[in-house]
């Protein structure tokens, strides 16, 4: 071996020498360094250690309670506040059922209580003697066809027989004459047969007011009469004549009026 070759195996003997050096002097100096550092921690551990810690006051190894939702109060209206309290209603007055309400008219007033109706008669024997008198007298002279006749029964001045409502003046035969469709005042002697020869009623008896009245219709209420009844009537008016009256609500056609001394104290028309 030559000289050069011999120095040039020498600088690679040195260089690897001072390589494996070099490589031991790292490996010592790493070596140190991880004895330097903290301990290698496992997987579970560090998420154990990096867990936050329990909430204040549950025990270790016990789970946190159930957390709730807390519930908001409800929304109070404006301008009131929880301690305002609702105010007392009153109880409402109640009205008794209708079927024990008093009964009332169209105009909202009570109205009377119905009234028994009178017994309607057809006996004459149950009329006083003076006033069958006086009506048998009323009947002939009717029946007569002479107006005039009347003229002794109908009395005179104060006992004069009310032939109007609101009185009359002048002679009581020439105001039937006028009363009547025809010039004689035959007429009225038909009216007047007819309404004598209908049922009677006896009103107000044993008082200043006791009269036997003609027809039994004037003290009845017209939706009381029964079929055989508004036969009788419609001898006395005409069918148009009872629908005037039911929508008044009264028989006012004429009606005559005896006193049980046998006076007679009306022959009328009207309301």
């Amino acid at each position: 071996m030559t000289p050069a070759s011999m120095n040039a195996e020498r600088r690679c003997r040195r260089f690897r020498a001072g390589l494996a050096l070099w490589a031991g002097a790292a490996l010592l100096f790493a070596t140190s360094l991880m004895g330097a550092t903290a301990p290698v921690l496992a997987l579970s551990e560090i998420q154990r250690e990096e867990l936050p810690p329990p909430a204040t006051g549950t025990p270790p190894g016990q789970a946190a309670p159930e957390q709730t939702v807390p519930t908001p109060d409800p929304v109070q209206p404006p301008g009131s506040s929880e301690t305002e309290k609702p105010d007392t209603e009153e109880p409402a007055e109640t009205s008794p059922p209708d079927d024990q309400q008093p009964p009332q008219e169209p105009d909202g007033t009570e109205a009377e209580p119905d009234e028994p109706l009178p017994e309607i008669q057809y006996d004459l024997t149950k009329l006083p003697e003076p006033v069958q008198n006086l009506r048998d007298r009323i009947l002939e002279a009717a029946k007569s066809g002479d107006l005039e006749r009347l003229r002794p029964l109908l009395g005179s001045g104060d006992e004069q027989t009310q032939l109007a409502l609101g009185g009359i003046s002048g002679d009581p035969i020439a105001y039937l004459k006028e009363l009547a469709g025809d010039e004689e005042g035959q007429e009225i002697l038909a009216i007047l047969e007819e309404v004598l020869s209908a049922g009677y009623v006896h009103m107000d008896a044993g008082t200043p007011n006791d009269l036997y009245i003609w027809p039994y219709f004037f003290a009845v209420p017209l939706d009381k009469l029964t079929a055989p009844q508004r036969v009788e009537l419609f001898k006395i008016i005409t069918a148009g004549d009872y629908d005037d009256m039911k929508a008044y609500g009264a028989y006012i056609f004429y009606r005559i009026g005896i006193t049980p001394d046998g006076k007679w104290s009306f022959f009328i028309a009207g309301d």
